[in-house]
């Protein structure tokens, strides 16, 4: 299979999903991936021959909780000698340690572009390699005690206006319209959004930056926020709706689930009024041509079941490791996240890759040099 674009994504995501649920050389001054300094300082358990790996990554909070499962799983179930670290710092923090050499790879919910790709090109003489292991929903979560247990619709016009700064009270008409029979509160809304560099950032302001006429600060791992209070992480936002009556934020569909946190269905492009779901989110990626370099974006999805607020999120390793072992091993671990790790990434709720994309990620990593 060639690195073309490829098409129809959507059922090969949905089957997979659905399935287990049932380069150049590094310049001389480059630091150097999978040396000591991106090791974790802690002494890993010993494999079964006496070899010792420690591998460490940082970056999204959006697939934190995945990412923390399959490496605790392949350490558990596959090898005890392997312990990989990672750090759930954001995407922005992620893709600034991956450029500077301080850890085996990093993790981003945002394509690597504009400075950054810049300096990772002038750093290693090399084009990054970023590559796909999930897909999810990115979702608005709320805590509304007066409709506890109901289904809260948002229109676009109310979304939009709610992160804008122009919707502040729960029982504006553009909320109130897409909600008979609701007992929506005259509360303030608080408007919850991420403080730190984040791809989930990226991914809602890529939807609202195509979807929201009034949206005026831009695309970006970060923005100029015109409303709302920030919190670190998934988690901080996460924390900021659940202790915030009135509040409602953006956060990836597994930490409002795993939480409890309600959550709205939203207006997709089609006028459609979708609940959030893998399923749904699934559906954002259907007839969408995948680049070369993976870096597949869906602001605002055509489907019309699509949920309309998905994206991917990617792990990002260097054109060159100077410990082939290092390599070997991580290597090995992320392809077995994306084969057998399936299972986890559906019961978390994410979007597995399909063996057509988990096969052009194959062909990609064979690129390392080592």
């Amino acid at each position: 299979m060639t690195l073309s674009s490829k098409k129809g994504l959507l059922a090969t995501l949905l089957a997979a999903s659905m399935g287990v649920a049932a380069c150049g050389p590094r310049t001389a001054e480059a630091p150097v991936p999978g040396d000591t300094a991106a090791g974790t300082g802690d002494a890993p358990a010993q494999t079964g021959d006496g070899q010792t790996v420690a591998i460490s990554g940082a970056g999204a909070t959006f697939p934190a909780p995945l990412y923390q499962r399959w490496f605790d799983a392949y350490n558990r179930e596959v090898d005890s000698g392997v312990q990989i670290s990672y750090q759930s710092v954001g995407s922005g923090a992620g893709l600034e340690q991956y450029i500077n050499g301080t850890v085996d790879f990093g993790a981003s919910d945002a394509p690597i572009e504009g400075d950054r790709l810049e300096s990772f090109r002038q750093q290693y003489n090399a084009e990054p390699i970023q590559v796909p292991m999930a897909g999810g929903a990115v979702v608005l979560a709320y805590n509304l005690p007066e409709v506890e247990g109901e289904e809260l619709r948002l229109s676009r016009e109310a979304y939009c206006g709610i992160a804008t700064g122009e919707i502040t009270q729960w029982n504006d008409p553009a909320i109130v319209a897409e909600n008979e029979g609701l007992d929506l509160p005259d509360r303030d809304i608080v408007f919850a959004h991420r403080s730190d560099g984040s791809g989930t950032t990226f991914i809602f302001v890529n939807h609202l930056d195509s979807a929201c006429p009034n949206w005026q600060a831009g695309v970006g791992t970060s923005v100029d926020w015109p409303t709302g209070q920030g919190g670190q992480g998934n988690e901080g936002v996460t924390a900021l709706i659940q202790q915030n009556e009135g509040a409602i934020g953006y956060v990836e569909y597994a930490y409002a689930k795993l939480n409890d946190i309600p959550m709205a269905t939203l207006e997709n492009a089609s006028g459609n009024f979708i609940e959030p779901s893998p399923e749904a989110a699934a559906a954002a990626f259907e007839d969408v041509e995948i680049p070369e370099d993976f870096g597949l974006l869906v602001p605002d999805p055509e489907n019309d079941q699509a949920f309309p607020i998905a994206g991917l999120t990617w792990i990002l390793v260097y054109p060159e490791y100077d410990d082939p072992q290092r390599w070997q091993t991580l290597r090995n671990v992320l392809e077995w996240a994306l084969t057998d790790g399936r299972d986890i990434t559906a019961e978390l709720d994410y979007v597995p890759m399909p063996d057509s994309v988990v096969q052009r990620i194959q062909e990609r990593l064979d690129e390392v040099q080592a």
